[in-house]
């Protein structure tokens, strides 16, 4: 396949286009955080109905990631995106509208996540389709960034629109962004799409379900336990619900392999060619995006936490203290390939595993009891420019390292792995934080001369499952609607704002110890920029440099 490497303004006006349809898929996973409650009440539901609608969107776009890269594959990338922009727009404009939760769930949850799928494997393939070589490094940088960018101004922008106007402004801006990014779509190249007409319905079906298994089984470990069922959680043989699923999961996926396997024997058209994963550098670039996700989403899962929760900023103060990641992340993701464009990739993703490292020490150090808002900003740079490197070299890895009409099939393979690293590191992150709340809080009140015996033991009961994560002002008003006592009340104070700080703590130690593991596979990616290369046959090793 023959990539055409578009005019300078030409280059501009595709990379705004899909640097803003990236923006636009990101946003959404993040904007309405700060809005649950008020979501709620507007469409007749409880906080947990939301919460089920944002997994549902997960989950939706996890089952379809993969099949909606083949869809682009058979049908042209270019027009796998549009449609993917136009279903997506008319889930936004569903949910501005919606009155209830059915219909938020419809537009929200199922026509958007449809939409994501299409779309986001589209970018990663039409940015190599209207990218030299040489220039994808900066391009897929800058795509990248794009999305993460989203992910820190998104409580901003859902906090002003919840607080000034209301939520269901967002999503009529959404459909103005999609109608942007329609028109400006027209300036986009794509290539023949492939001879093949059909799509393998048994792959869709497997790695759906397994897929979405798997992610449903990660997103509810939280609530369920991960191995030890939770009081009043699921469970079989003892075993919490989510070992279950994660194993189902893990079977199907196997079982889908298997039947991808059968269908290259018999010269079929596979959805996924499993060669694909025998690929050195392919499958060096999908765990480094694996791990990025892992202790991105877990940052982005923790900060907001401690900002809004332990020290109580507002959802657009946390927003604005998010802000200065956006500055490093974009810096790096830009200026990387640009000043150093022959640089070794290998070395430029250490550089970036080791400043999420250096970030997740740095703000694990920094937290104490007199500690302010302003201890997040040279952390959040830091991980911010492990971002930005990162972002910057991944996705030319990726792609560089098969033939460009497989592009479409990377795009969805590389989206299904940061849509799992993603959530098991948000859901890690949250574990490990209630595990250590409920065991440093519980600890305290035991060992506290103030609270009497009676209520030492009734807290060790009735918290075992769990110890929420409260502000200050939350428990002090359950504390009072309970009738505590001063002394109770004050004690229970302050082993919770010391119990917070140690969750948050580990938390962030998990983060760091992932980023440590990563280090030791990143051997697998080139130490050599594409373009000065044949890229590399599917299958075929990688040479290490």
């Amino acid at each position: 396949m023959t990539t055409r490497a578009p005019e300078a303004g030409d280059a501009r006006l595709v990379l705004t286009t899909l640097a803003a349809g990236q923006f636009l898929m990101a946003l959404d996973s993040s904007v309405m955080n700060v809005s649950i409650a008020t979501v709620a009440h507007d469409v007749g539901t409880t906080v947990t109905g939301v919460q089920g609608a944002i997994t549902a969107y997960t989950l939706v776009m996890a089952m379809f990631m993969i099949p909606g890269g083949k869809v682009g594959a058979l049908i042209g990338r270019k027009r796998a995106f549009m449609i993917g922009c136009v279903v997506y727009g008319s889930g936004s404009l569903t949910t501005a509208l919606a009155p209830s939760l059915p219909v938020l769930l419809l537009g929200w949850s199922l026509l958007e996540g449809i939409g994501a799928a299409l779309i986001m494997p589209a970018i990663v393939a039409l940015v190599a389709v209207n990218f030299v070589a040489e220039r994808r490094p900066a391009a897929y940088g800058l795509v990248a960034a794009a999305g993460a960018v989203a992910i820190a101004v998104g409580p901003i922008v859902g906090g002003v629109a919840t607080t000034y106007f209301s939520w269901r402004w967002v999503f009529v801006g959404e459909v103005a962004v999609v109608l942007t990014i329609l028109l400006l779509a027209r300036g986009v190249t794509d290539t023949k799409s492939e001879a093949r007409s059909h799509i393998d319905l048994v792959g869709v079906a497997l790695s759906a379900l397994g897929l979405g298994t798997f992610v449903f089984g990660v997103l509810r470990s939280s609530e369920w336990g991960w191995f030890l069922p939770k009081t009043g959680a699921p469970s079989w043989l003892g075993i919490s619900l989510t070992v279950w699923l994660m194993l189902a999961g893990v079977l199907l996926i196997w079982l889908f392999f298997g039947w991808e396997t059968r269908i290259v024997a018999r010269h079929g058209a596979p959805l996924l060619d499993p060669a694909l994963l025998r690929n050195r550098q392919l499958t060096g670039g999908l765990t480094m995006f694996f791990f990025q996700y892992l202790v991105q989403m877990g940052v982005f899962f923790i900060v907001p936490l401690y900002l809004s929760v332990v020290l109580g900023l507002s959802a657009l103060s946390t927003g604005v203290r998010i802000l200065p990641l956006s500055v490093t992340l974009l810096g790096a993701a830009i200026l990387i390939p640009r000043l150093l464009p022959d640089i070794s990739p290998r070395r430029v993703v250490r550089w970036g595993i080791l400043g999420l490292l250096a970030g997740a020490v740095a703000l694990t150090a920094a937290l104490n009891a007199d500690a302010g808002p302003e201890i997040v900003t040279l952390p959040l740079l830091l991980i911010g420019l492990g971002m930005g490197a990162l972002a910057s070299q991944l996705g030319s890895v990726t792609v560089s390292a098969v033939p460009d009409e497989k592009s479409a099939e990377v795009g969805g393979i590389q989206n299904a792995v940061t849509n799992l690293g993603a959530s098991i590191g948000t859901a890690l992150a949250g574990s490990v934080l209630i595990a250590v709340l409920t065991s440093s809080f519980l600890t305290g009140i035991e060992q506290n001369p103030a609270v009497p015996p009676e209520v030492k033991s009734k807290a060790s009961v009735s918290l075992e499952s769990g110890v929420p994560f409260l502000s200050d002002a939350q428990l002090s008003t359950i504390l009072d609607q309970a009738g505590a006592s001063p002394a109770v009340k004050q004690a229970a104070l302050d082993e919770n704002a010391s119990a917070r700080l140690d969750a948050l703590r580990a938390a962030l130690a998990i983060l760091a110890f992932a980023a440590l593991i990563a280090l030791f596979f990143t051997f697998r990616i080139p130490t050599s920029q594409p373009g000065g290369r044949k890229p590399e046959k599917s299958g075929s090793p990688v040479s290490r440099d």
